[in-house]
């Protein structure tokens, strides 16, 4: 009997989440492809920009959110996600 690969795939857990990779300038947000045609964009770090990046989260579907942050950047996002309502997800890359 010859030795089974590993299944390579990984199997969707949730559709409507997004990721944000944080930066002390700017943030890269990435959505499913199928919610925009940029589904990767640039927003940068003033309170005017997370505004936009919240709505376009919003106006994508999105619910939850993971960010990967190294600073302490990540905390203005965090709170204005969690007051309006997203699950976040501070996590470790």
């Amino acid at each position: 009997m010859s030795p089974r690969k590993p299944d390579a795939t990984l199997g969707l857990i949730n559709p409507d989440a997004a990721g944000i990779d944080i930066g002390g300038a700017s943030h890269f947000v990435a959505v499913p492809h199928d919610r925009d045609e940029q589904p990767v964009r640039e927003f940068k770090s003033f309170t005017a920009d997370l505004h936009r990046l919240t709505q376009w989260l919003r106006d994508c579907g999105i619910t939850s959110v993971a960010m990967e942050s190294t600073g302490v950047y990540w905390i203005p996002l965090y709170e204005l996600l969690d007051s309006q309502g997203f699950t976040v997800y501070l996590v470790n890359a």
